[in-house]
Parts: structure tokens; C-alpha cells; sequence
């Protein structure tokens, strides 16, 4: 059977990164991207049409979501909560977390029992609620850590029903990409990833993962981030 992945969020930087190093490796046969105008996370219909055209190939063994939303327009991380604005929180929140969780919902059933299947969201160590020490990034830390949430409750329940479908979220680094750019100042040598490099460390972490890693938000050298 040909082996098929999906890549949802390919208008992104990493996105189109993991697309095209996954159409270079002979590990799958079938590679489907989709970018917003194909898939929109916010739109649950638009969901579902993209995994009713999977559903009519080979069944896919890797979806990764890598859609996110840190900046728009005038608007970005909170440095306060004077802030905080009910309409950006929610943005926030449907973009980078409701919308991978929908994902999951319609991909995760098209996954073959039995086999080994990887269902992998991108998130981020600020979502990390034991590692914040610095604060501010409201929405984003939260939305971050809601998606963890969801990815940990996903991991469970595809325990009981797909024993062999692994769940996880994925913290790839500060990469050179639009949604980091306004933030690359600070980051420290070596620590600044071009797209392909970043896309070529994260599905090395996805190769290497066993269900024991399932509900788990990992680094893109492996390391397991606590919630």
C-alpha cells in the first residue's frame, strides 16, 4: 500500500518546508499540502472537504499541522495585560488550538488500524505553563498550552481506539520564517533555523517516536518539554 502524508499549513514557512522534504525523501509516495486556501483552520467545513480528498487515496500515516498565528496586522503579543483584548484572545485561541483540534477530528479516523500512524501539531515551549518565567505572549502562551491540552486528550483516547496512533506536539526552535521575523533580535547564535534545516530536525523527532511519546510536546532535538 503507498504510503501517504499530509501537511496542512504549506502557505507557512515551515509548512511548505515539510511539504517539500517529505516529497524528497522515498519514505512516502503520496504527500498532500494544503495551504489556507485549501484548509482553513478556522473553517471546520473547509477541514472536513480536505480530508474527504485524502480519504479517497491511500489512507495517510503522518498528518502534520503547522499553522499558527503569533502577529496580524498592528496586533501581536500582549507585553501586559492592559493588553489583553477579548477579540484577539479569541483569535488567538481558534487559530492555535481549535483548528489543529478539528484537524485531529477528521484525520485522525482516516489513519489505518493497526499500523503505526503520527498525528503532529506544531505548538511551542511558551505553551509550556512550567517553563513561563518571563510572562507576557498572553494569547499565545495560552492558546499554545490549550493545544498541548488537546494534544495530551487526543493522545488518550487514540489509546483506546488506535493503540498504534501516536499524538504529539512539536516545538521547532525559532525559525526564519514571517511569523517569527518581528522577534529575531534576541535569539541567540546558532539558535535562529532556516525552514528546510528546521523541517529536516522535526521529522527526524517524528521518525523516532513510539506511543510511549504519545501526548507529549517535544523539542525539535527530541527533548520532551513538561506541560
Amino acid at each position: 500500500m503507498a504510503a501517504c502524508a499530509v501537511v496542512i499549513g504549506t502557505g507557512g514557512g515551515i509548512g511548505s518546508a515539510l511539504a517539500e522534504a517529505l516529497r524528497d525523501e522515498s519514505a512516502h509516495d503520496i504527500v498532500h499540502g494544503f495551504d489556507r486556501r485549501a484548509l482553513d483552520v478556522t473553517d471546520e467545513a473547509s477541514i472536513a472537504a480536505a480530508a474527504a480528498e485524502v480519504k479517497a487515496g491511500p489512507p495517510p500515516n503522518l498528518v502534520i499541522v503547522a499553522t499558527g498565528l503569533l502577529h496580524a496586522g498592528e496586533r501581536g503579543p500582549e507585553k501586559s495585560m492592559a493588553m489583553l483584548d477579548a477579540d484577539w484572545l479569541l483569535r488567538q485561541y481558534a487559530v492555535n488550538a481549535v483548528g489543529p483540534a478539528l484537524v485531529a477530528k477528521h484525520f485522525l479516523p482516516l489513519f489505518p488500524r493497526g499500523q503505526r500512524g503520527v498525528f503532529a501539531a506544531l505548538s511551542a515551549r511558551v505553551g509550556s505553563i512550567s517553563d513561563n518565567r518571563l510572562g507576557g505572549w498572553y494569547g499565545y502562551r495560552a492558546a499554545k498550552a490549550a493545544l498541548n491540552q488537546l494534544i495530551r486528550t487526543l493522545a488518550v483516547e487514540q489509546k483506546r481506539i488506535n493503540d498504534r496512533a501516536i499524538v504529539v506536539g512539536l516545538h521547532p526552535g525559532t525559525v526564519d520564517t514571517r511569523l517569527s521575523k518581528p522577534f529575531q533580535a534576541n535569539v541567540p547564535a546558532g539558535q535562529l533555523f532556516a525552514p528546510d534545516r528546521a523541517a529536516v530536525q522535526l521529522l527526524d523527532v517524528l521518525d523516532g517516536l513510539t506511543v510511549r511519546d504519545s501526548g507529549n510536546l517535544l523539542a525539535w532535538d527530541g527533548t520532551t518539554i513538561a506541560p
